[in-house]
């Protein structure tokens, strides 16, 4: 195919930039030939030049380019392929990707072909971010003390990411310690317009991290994925998805004195999901823009999951620029973005003429402190409501179990029952008639609260009370003006001579060394821990869920007499039992108010008009007290943010600590698999992979393995989390003499097939209507034997047993969890049959060579009677697969009943028909190396 034949719309132009020329493709190009291009909102736009600039005529089509380019507000239901520049990971999701490239250099290796050729396509950047757990704090040495234990829990993990940083070209490794995907993304990674082979392009990516859209902040279209969509990109494969609906979000005014872009995304939040965004791109416009610093971007584009959209995009414009150069982007590289763009009507401009599904209007200069809780982002709280409506939620019941009636004590019978046992500790409020000290826990009109002993301190905990107060996340760490803030009101505290509590769990975790840098400039990391707020690593730390243990007194308060404590975050996430299982109240703010309410130790506080502490001297301390200005804070962050901190830390990102130097790996370009590890493990994918794939079969005389019923997510499906010894994976690992403390979780795992397959469907609250137990069971439908799932696969596989697995509505909404969709698999699943499917699983049982078949309209199982326990056989497949074909259904009952119907395939396209004749995505890659090699 030559050149012409891949610029069908005459696009390609040439963009001359000082001495340079590069070809690229031209928007104005399509306008001109009567296109409305100034309608399309510009992340349209960078879909269209993507789809453009990739067409094949086979996996980019004529049919892909036309639908962007007559993209109509409604959205659509066709699908758009994309191709992003590159590809981010953090190390819990990067390890599968790895295992897999290995797995094919090996069956490469096999096959007497050079395995050096076997190479990420695009650039693949991984960033070791999510391991770090807060098990030391509040001391100098906590982050080195940190670092160190999770070496020891993760080093067969690490050294097999080491290995592939020196074993691949096009593939990086950010090490332990060094910074948050997301910040490094936004910090230092992102180009904004990259100059690659001649080419000009936008900077697209995807990344097998939710929070991605951060890098949206800096007019970059990136967004989060599965690990099996990743891969698929890193080999050159487009990604699908279904053309979106763009909201656009109008800004005015200017967020007032005392307010952060914190509670700018909280408001947001709020807004977007009142609305109702889930799947769509969101575009943010108007002139409240103007005054939002890259950064403040950063902070909305950086909780899109949590607004439920893809993409919370900011088209890029002078502020942008601004940032590159602060950021110690090269002068070449600001010149190429803001030509490119100005050029290829991708500059902020014109915002008027752009045609948006819906436009949502919020005037930030209407903003007021906010946080949000106590389980989910968008549960919006004023600050100056605080007090009152955690009373609501406590006396609501939310975070307790139900005490009967007949069970409480009236006051005085427990004041009187206190005296005879000789409890002096009693408090009692002649404001509130609320008795501060409950004996075994029981709860009257109120607060419940113990007093707590230590070696050196005497206190008193009590439902509301602080258990731990991080300042993590790249949501707000990437931003100066609230870190400076944070540590302006640590300093004012210190001069006022009041303290944190002592129960109260600190911790300051950024997402990068720029942050510690700049604070010590200030002076503010000594003010920082002269309020506890040691460094303690940089990672997700508690947004992950790696808050560490509480401490001890605290924890065993809590469980002894059921307190309802809470988290204070500067995160993006507060789930439920997400930050610590015994939190259950977790809320959401700025790193300022961090601060602050450890200070209070307590979130039932009226900020306005409670004393946060007291002076030596009785004296109260307020919030106003202690808040600085903005003026204050612009001043400090002009003085000590410098580009020499970016070019200063950037300039050893991939060095690593002495730790990551000195830690033993294998060379040469195979890795080298230990059959004793419980960690990494081939996987079976590719051994002796025949160099032609196979014809395609009917899938005749298969059982069920499961009966499903509607909105069976991907975290029932995968494995995810911890696992005891009693489950098929625990046993496994037993039988490898691993004790069970260290089991380690799920997660870890990722890169042992062996445990992932073993915890496929294996979730407690799965619901198979094979069984009347709950949980990863099912029923071995030739001996009517009830047994693990993984145990019931096995056998059907050792008897050339075929399965599929039957469901309902939504069949794999939630998370885009890779091993979903290759532990079906594994677990021998030839097809899926349901009644409708979540968009991502559905592409990823395609890309494991598992079939999606789906009811049509107006059936399913129970219309159908089907109740599981049938024999299949379902044909039209050996005679020929195009895309959406209706195949062929029989159900043979036990008494011999047979039912017949029709079933879609849903293979959308032609090349999924490809990858499932191939067997899968990365199964048609490398037959398609092999043909080439």
């Amino acid at each position: 195919m030559n050149t012409l034949d891949l610029d069908p719309f005459k696009a390609k132009k040439i963009l001359q930039i000082g001495a340079e020329e590069h070809e690229y493709f031209s928007l104005k190009a399509l306008q001109k030939q009567g296109y409305a291009i100034e309608k399309l909102p510009f992340s349209i736009r960078i879909l269209l030049e993507n789809a453009v600039r990739n067409f094949d005529g086979f996996g980019v089509t004529k049919a892909h380019i036309e639908t962007l380019l007559n993209w109509q507000p409604k959205g659509g239901t066709d699908d758009i392929p994309f191709k992003p520049a590159r590809v981010l990971m953090q190390d819990f999701t990067g390890v599968p990707a790895v295992v897999d490239l290995a797995a094919i250099r090996a069956e490469v290796a096999r096959k007497g072909k050079q395995v050096d050729l076997i190479n990420p396509l695009i650039p693949v950047d991984l960033v070791i971010d999510h391991s770090v757990q807060i098990d030391y704090f509040g001391t100098e040495d906590s982050y080195q003390r940190n670092i160190e234990l999770e070496y020891s829990r993760n080093r067969e993990r690490y050294q097999l990411l080491k290995w592939a940083q020196n074993a691949f070209t096009n593939f990086s490794v950010v090490p332990p310690g060094m910074g948050i995907c997301h910040q490094v993304n936004l910090e230092y990674l992102s180009q904004g317009v990259i100059a690659r082979d001649g080419q000009l392009f936008p900077d697209t990516l995807v990344g097998t991290d939710s929070h991605t859209p951060m890098v949206n902040g800096i007019g970059v279209v990136g967004w989060g994925v599965g690990g099996i969509e990743a891969e698929a990109a890193i080999l050159g494969q487009p990604i699908y998805f279904i053309m979106p609906e763009v909201i656009g979000l109008k800004l005015s005014g200017t967020l007032p004195v005392g307010s952060t872009a914190t509670d700018l995304v909280l408001t947001v939040a709020e807004l977007l999901r009142t609305h109702g965004v889930v799947g769509k791109f969101v575009e943010v416009f108007g002139q409240g823009l103007d005054t939002l610093s890259v950064p403040d971007r950063a902070t909305l584009g950086n909780m899109s999951p949590e607004f439920g959209c893809t993409i919370t995009y900011f088209p890029i414009d002078d502020k942008t620029l601004e940032y590159m150069r602060n950021s110690n982007r090269s002068d070449e590289q600001i010149e190429r973005v803001e030509r490119y763009c100005k050029e290829n009507m991708l500059w902020r401009e014109n915002e008027e003429a752009i045609n948006y599904t819906t436009v949502l209007e919020l005037d930030v200069s209407g903003i007021k402190p906010t946080i949000a809780g106590p389980k989910l982002p968008q549960q919006k709280i004023l600050l100056e409501n605080a007090k009152a409506k955690f009373g609501e939620l406590l006396h609501g019941g939310f975070g307790r179990s139900y005490v009967e009636e007949k069970d409480r004590e009236t006051e005085e019978e427990l004041e009187k029952r206190f005296v005879d046992e000789g409890g002096d500790q009693i408090e009692k409020s002649n404001e509130d008639k609320t008795i501060k000290q409950i004996h075994r826990g029981k709860t009257i009109n109120g607060l419940k609260s113990v007093w707590v002993d230590e070696e050196r301190l005497k206190y008193k905990l009590a439902d509301g009370s602080i258990a731990i107060a991080a300042i993590t996340s790249c949501t707000n760490t990437s931003n100066p003006f609230v870190m400076i803030g944070a540590g302006l009101v640590a300093r004012n505290a210190i001069k006022k001579g009041i303290d944190v509590k002592p129960w109260v769990k600190t911790s300051l975790a950024p997402g990068s060394k720029v942050v510690t840098d700049y604070l010590n400039k200030a002076g503010l990391m000594t003010d920082f821990e002269a309020l506890q707020f040691h460094l303690v690593g940089y990672g997700c730390t508690s947004c992950i869920g790696n808050s560490g243990p509480l401490l001890p007194a605290v924890e065993q308060a809590v469980k002894d007499y059921d307190l309802v404590v809470t988290s204070v975050l500067s995160g993006n996430r507060n789930f439920e039992a997400r930050i610590h299982p015994l939190v259950k109240m977790n809320f959401l703010m700025s790193p300022m108010l961090v601060v602050a309410f450890a200070l209070a130790g307590r979130v039932d506080i009226d900020m306005e008009n409670e004393a946060l502490g007291h002076t030596r001297n009785g004296d109260p301390v307020y919030l106003r007290d202690i808040w600085p200005s903005d003026d204050e804070i612009n001043a400090i962050m002009a003085e000590v943010l410098t580009p020499k901190y970016f070019a200063k830390n950037y300039g050893e990102i991939f060095a690593g600590n002495q730790i990551w130097q000195d830690m033993p790996v294998a060379k040469g370009n195979l890795y080298q698999w230990e059959e004793s590890s419980t960690y990494i493990q081939e996987i079976p994918f590719f051994k002796d992979l025949p160099e032609q794939p196979a014809a395609m079969q009917n899938i005749i005389d298969a059982r069920a393995l499961l009966k499903l019923g509607d909105n069976t997510s991907t975290d029932h499906i995968s494995p995810a989390g911890s696992f005891n010894e009693t489950s098929a994976a625990g046993q496994y690992l037993i039988s490898k003499g691993v004790k069970r403390a260290d089991f380690n979780s799920y997660g870890s795992r990722r890169g042992n097939d062996e445990v992932m397959l073993r915890g496929t469907f294996a979730n407690v609250r799965i619901k198979n209507q094979l069984v009347e137990t709950e949980g990863g069971v099912t029923l071995y439908l030739p001996t009517q034997e009830e047994m693990s799932v993984y145990e019931a696969a096995k056998k059907y596989r050792e008897n050339n047993i075929p399965l599929v697995v039957l469901g309902g509505k939504e069949y794999g909404s939630g998370s885009s969890r890779d091993w979903a969709a290759k532990g079906t698999s594994l677990l021998g699943v030839k097809a899926v049959l349901v009644d409708s499917y979540e968009r991502i699983h559905r592409s990823n049982l395609v890309y494991m060579g598992v079939l999606p078949l789906q009811y049509l309209p107006g059936q399913n199982a129970d219309s159908l009677s089907l109740d599981g326990t049938e024999t299949f056989n379902i044909t039209g497949i050996a005679e020929g697969l195009e895309p959406r074909k209706k195949v062929s259904v029989k159900a043979i009952k036990a008494d011999g009943e047979v039912v017949s119907f029709e079933a879609e395939a849903r293979l959308d396209s032609a090349i999924e028909v490809a990858y499932y004749q191939h067997g899968g995505i990365l199964q048609y890659v490398l037959r398609d190396f092999l043909k080439q090699a």
